[in-house]
């Protein structure tokens, strides 16, 4: 039986399980216990049978104790001398140069060396499941960085030293802070700093009209800003986990105005954001409500023409589908199909992967089914943990101890305005793609039938980013091996959001980039990393004249907004209705 819900099986003779999961996932963000005492118990029973590796876990941690001993009065006298363990690029914290005089170079190797050790000795223990071993290593990491001297005023140079200079007022701020903080979320306000973004006023202001509508998205159409236009148009379906104006964020940060001004007619999805009502919305509706509504509404708009179709996140995810089912059925209306840090195949999806298994979605299931949703808070809970230190503890000490606020900018007043995910939905998404990748081993079905990404045979743009949590670049570069398309693929700096909002002029900006034709054969990605062609500034250019060169060689004169007859003329202004409900 195919497993597209909770629901499924006989019906329960009782109904005790749902209300007591859903009470204890409110208390733990969504985390279930059965989850991480299952990866607990494979570990530790593993490691209590394993002599071998405990000797090595001892020996380790002598060999620790010695080399930290001996460190302690050198770093004294050299305060610049060979340290026990070397920070990692993307750690931070010890990184200023307070944390090199003593006793605070001391401080934080002892917990640099600890966190090491803890790291061993939750990964290859022989016997432990891959997918629990992640688990026990992300926990213990985590229970570490709670501790982390560079949360705490005594142990922290850099607070002392603003305390120091500022005779302790940070710290009155800081109080100050945390309870505006804390009165902020109980009140459901935004964070502080976000009101300065407000949706079509200061973000999405990039001139448009809607120009179709239904129970699931707003269509919007963007005026011209060229007196002649590329013939095909380009339709962009974001995630529905987000709001769509991160593509359209201030204009200097705008993808859309960025097409717009050099001759493209764009159109773009936004999604409702869905209620308890619309809990039995599943993968289908969002296919056929969304990418294939707007399809219909763009053929009708710009006749007889290609359509650009682009995806960024999950909306590529569901474009892809859209696109495979579209070639199975024969229908030949889209000219080209970008994914924008989109996968296909979730066997490497990353760290996500953590919060996913069968015991973790099942209490999710429970949970999204007493409110009919996957909340906001709850979401964004289990993307914070990933990057915890930049996301929660470097923000805690900066607010709180330090007494600054960080600085307010378009990117983070959009992130922090979320959306929520239907119940039905987004089990099927979980279960579908991540636990049972059937899309990237052809057993994704749509209108019955299963759909295979080796129909798509348009020319396919893919854009990856190298600090990607949330869809690694080596998951996303598999679009390689899935399709019988010409492939270019994009690798460029930055994480999941900031490395797509990569507008030109950017100082530090770079990416890499190199096509896959048809019939050449398969590169691996370490490969392709090595061999690819380095540019320094944004993907943008090159993504645009990817598009000119899969265009037609004359534009056409600008034509009116919407369609001629009265089912797509223009409903409201950009950007509509939908991207404002909270």
């Amino acid at each position: 039986m195919d497993k597209q819900g909770s629901d499924h099986g006989d019906p329960p003779r009782f109904s005790f399980d749902r209300p007591l999961h859903a009470a204890i996932a409110r208390a733990t963000a969504g985390q279930s216990p059965a989850a991480l005492v299952q990866a607990y118990t494979d570990w530790a029973q593993h490691l209590l049978f394993s002599p071998d590796k405990q000797i090595e876990l001892a020996e380790e941690a002598f060999q620790n104790w010695m080399h930290f001993l001996q460190y302690c009065p050198e770093a004294v006298l050299d305060p610049d001398c060979e340290a026990c363990v070397e920070l990692t690029p993307n750690d931070k914290r010890f990184a200023g140069d307070a944390w090199h005089s003593w006793p605070f170079n001391a401080i934080s190797q002892g917990f640099l060396l600890t966190q090491q050790w803890w790291h061993h000795a939750t990964i290859g223990v022989k016997g432990v499941s891959a997918h629990h071993e992640d688990i026990a290593s992300f926990v213990a990491r985590q229970m570490l960085d709670v501790v982390s001297p560079a949360n705490f005023l005594l142990t922290n140079p850099e607070v002392l030293e603003t305390t120091f200079q500022q005779g302790g007022i940070n710290l009155v701020r800081g109080v100050m802070n945390f309870f505006e903080d804390q009165q902020r979320v109980v009140e459901g306000k935004k964070p502080i700093g976000a009101d300065a973004f407000q949706v079509g006023r200061d973000v999405a202001v990039t001139p448009g009209k809607v120009v179709a509508r239904n129970g699931l998205m707003e269509l919007i159409q963007y005026a011209p800003a060229t007196d002649r236009v590329y013939r095909e148009p380009v339709l962009i379906v974001p995630a529905w986990i987000m709001k769509y104006y991160i593509l359209d964020l201030s204009p200097a940060n705008s993808l859309v105005k960025f097409l717009v001004d050099r001759g493209h007619t764009v159109f773009i999805l936004s999604w409702k954001n869905p209620t308890g009502e619309e809990r039995d919305l599943g993968m289908d509706d969002y296919r056929r409500l969304g990418v294939m509504a707007a399809l219909e509404a763009v053929s009708a708009m710009v006749p007889g023409q290609l359509i650009h179709a682009a995806g960024y996140c999950l909306g590529g995810t569901l474009l892809a589908i859209a696109a495979a089912a579209m070639a199975r059925d024969g229908d030949k209306r889209l000219g080209s199909l970008s994914l924008l840090a989109a996968q296909t195949d979730f066997t490497e999806a990353g760290e996500l992967m953590l919060f996913i298994d069968e015991a973790q979605v099942s209490f999710l299931e429970d949970m999204m089914a007493e409110q009919g949703y996957l909340d906001t808070r709850q979401m964004a809970g289990a993307f914070q943990l990933l990057r915890s230190n930049d996301l929660i503890w470097s923000t805690m000490v900066q607010s709180y101890l330090k007494g600054e606020r960080p600085p307010m900018f378009d990117l983070m007043a959009w992130n922090a305005d979320a959306t929520r995910m239907p119940y039905r939905m987004h089990s099927e998404y979980l279960r579908r793609l991540f636990l049972d990748n059937a899309l990237a081993t052809g057993h994704f079905e749509v209108d019955g039938r299963p759909v295979s990404l080796r129909d798509i045979r348009v020319p396919i743009f893919a854009v990856s980013t190298i600090s990607d949590h949330v869809a690694p670049w080596r998951s996303v570069y598999k679009i390689q091996a899935l399709t019988d398309a010409d492939v270019t693929f994009v690798l460029s700096n930055g994480g999941h959001n900031a490395g797509i909002v990569n507008p030109p002029g950017r100082p530090n900006r770079k990416h890499q980039i190199a096509t896959h034709i048809e019939n050449e054969n398969y590169v691996a990605p370490d490969v392709w990393q090595q061999n690819a062609v380095h540019h320094d500034g944004s993907w943008w250019p090159c993504w645009q004249g990817w598009l000119v060169k899969h265009s037609s060689a004359d534009r056409a004169p600008v034509g009116t907004m919407g369609a001629p007859s009265n089912a797509h003329a223009p409903l409201a202004d950009a950007p509509g209705t939908y991207v404002l409900s909270s």
